[in-house]
């Protein structure tokens, strides 16, 4: 049994261009963003890939890059569940404005802390503690028994949605958590174990 779970961080969004905190903002793909997801798509049919069901946010830029791997894997037809658990952390009164302005309005260091830590929230925002409180009761009812069952899922989100399953996956602590970067457009192929539990990991860099 493979038990195949693949995580993908969306392609590069405008909002990601023009550094702004997007959060539960909906701004689309740029050109970089699509032509990374189309290659995401590529890297995993390389390695002769297929799946049986789809999971990505409620939010454009992650059904975009969905839709856009599955149509290089021959797969556009695919089962794709879109769920408002599996958005971006909500970044609050921060969502839309400039990070560098951020920083001048509240200061580098209170900055870095709302973006950084693992439980601090922005101004009625989400930290990354809410995240996981978020994201992973969904994982574990509705993805986990999938893989576990068999099912090759793909997983299409956003960096923060993401890392608190990578931070699960990977055993990682709310010390190690806050410096884990995911890249855009880059899967992660995760195989696990009857007990759920990690078997192997591959990063598919461009």
């Amino acid at each position: 049994m493979e038990r195949l779970l693949v995580l993908v961080r969306h392609g590069q969004s405008d909002w990601n261009l023009k550094n702004l905190f997007t959060g539960w903002k909906d701004p689309d793909l740029t050109a970089q963003g699509i032509a990374e997801a189309t290659s995401a798509g590529q890297r995993l049919k390389a390695m002769g890939l297929e799946f049986d069901i789809a999971y990505t946010s409620a939010l454009t830029r992650a059904q975009h890059t969905c839709r856009l791997i599955l149509n290089e894997l021959g797969q556009s037809k695919l089962e794709t569940i879109r769920e408002q658990a599996l958005n971006e952390r909500d970044y609050g009164d921060l969502s839309g404005l400039n990070k560098d302005d951020a920083r001048a309005k509240w200061g580098e260091e209170q900055v870095h802390l709302w973006r950084r830590s693992y439980d601090v929230p922005p101004p009625n925002g989400e930290s990354l503690k809410d995240t996981v409180a978020r994201v992973l009761p969904y994982y574990c009812q509705e993805i986990l028994p999938r893989v576990l069952r068999g099912e090759r899922v793909i997983v299409a989100a956003h960096g923060n949605s993401l890392r608190a399953l990578v931070m699960i996956l990977d055993r990682l602590t709310p010390e190690t958590i806050p410096s884990m970067e995911l890249e855009t457009g880059v899967p992660l192929v995760y195989r696990l174990k009857a007990d759920s539990t990690v078997e192997s990991k591959k990063v598919l860099t461009a």
